[in-house]
């Protein structure tokens, strides 16, 4: 008897793991994305999930956890369990310039596990079609002339658009006005109705108003010219060396999530941005696939903690 039922428990113990691992199988991924829905991380969540779903064979969800400008979201990734089934999909400021933001943030950088770039945007200064500026020497010699009487537009305080005004400030040795607003959409409609005088922004936001003659753009952000606008100079050719601006979007993990998880989810995302199948989709977003390790995603993301933590600081840049 008491064999029997030793032997029944083994049975009933077997059962019991291979319906656990099943059930890991085939539990969803979801995808937290903590703004909501039409903006650009929840446009790249979208575009990657069905990659995930295919390569890892499992239903992948995009959930939007928004507020208080993406914490909310980020926090509740932070906290759950380290197991791959919950990731976060976000402009990178989330790590890289929130922590130093917000003197009351609920999770730290440390919290996050960077798994991979999925879309990286250079800020691209831009102004009005019809406006006087037309070159960074316009901006600095009108500024320096009459401080504050130009304004510059930013999708809100803290936003990657604003910090990179602060630093072309600084850099240029002048004083701007800044106006935020409570996103991109607004700044570029205000910029483009003259009611400011300039906006920084991510160049696929603006590119049919540069191409129809609406807006023009003074310079991007980055050390080389975007293939997408090979017109405009970088900001180092106008005479900034080495100014650099970056919207970023990435996919990020729970701390402790194990290294084999972040691995396969890490090759998995970059085989599928770069997939055949996917380019024609990503050249209408003037997004340029790249293929991170989560090392090199992680040491770019250090870099920008290092230069943006060191301007908020300067700046005296605080948030609630």
């Amino acid at each position: 008897m008491t064999k029997t039922l030793h032997q029944a428990g083994i049975v009933l113990f077997s059962l019991l793991c291979a319906f656990s691992v099943h059930a890991q199988n085939n539990s969803s991924i979801r995808l937290i994305v903590p703004f909501n829905p039409g903006g650009g991380s929840d446009l790249f969540a979208r575009i990657i999930a069905p990659g995930l779903s295919e390569a890892l064979k499992q239903t992948v969800i995009v959930e939007n956890r928004a507020g208080a400008g993406g914490i909310i979201g980020a926090d509740y990734v932070a906290k759950s369990a380290p197991d791959g089934q919950t990731l976060l999909v976000s402009d990178s400021a989330a790590y890289s310039i929130s922590p130093s933001l917000y003197p009351a943030l609920p999770y730290a950088a440390k919290d996050l596990i960077p798994i991979t770039e999925v879309a990286r945007f250079a800020n691209t200064l831009v102004v009005a079609g019809d406006s006087a500026l037309n070159t960074i020497d316009d901006v600095i010699r009108t500024a320096r002339q009459d401080p504050n009487k130009l304004t510059i537009a930013s999708a809100g305080n803290g936003s990657s658009p604003h910090l990179a005004a602060e630093k072309f400030q600084r850099d240029a040795n002048m004083k701007l006005t800044h106006v935020p607003y409570k996103g991109s959409g607004p700044a570029i409609a205000d910029t483009l109705g003259r009611q400011v005088d300039m906006v920084f922004t991510g160049l696929p936001s603006v590119i049919e108003y540069l191409k129809s003659g609406r807006l023009k753009a003074i310079a991007i952000a980055s050390l080389e010219r975007s293939p997408y606008a090979p017109d405009v100079p970088t900001m180092s050719e106008a005479g900034l060396p080495g100014f650099e601006s970056f919207i970023s979007q990435g996919l990020f993990a729970p701390k402790g999530t194990p290294k084999e998880v972040i691995l396969k989810l890490n090759q998995a995302t970059n085989t599928f941005m770069n997939s055949a199948g996917l380019a024609e989709r990503l050249k209408q977003l003037k997004v340029v696939p790249s293929a991170y390790t989560t090392a090199q995603y992680g040491a770019w993301l250090e870099e920008q903690t290092t230069l943006w933590g060191k301007l908020i600081k300067d700046a005296s840049i605080k948030l609630e």
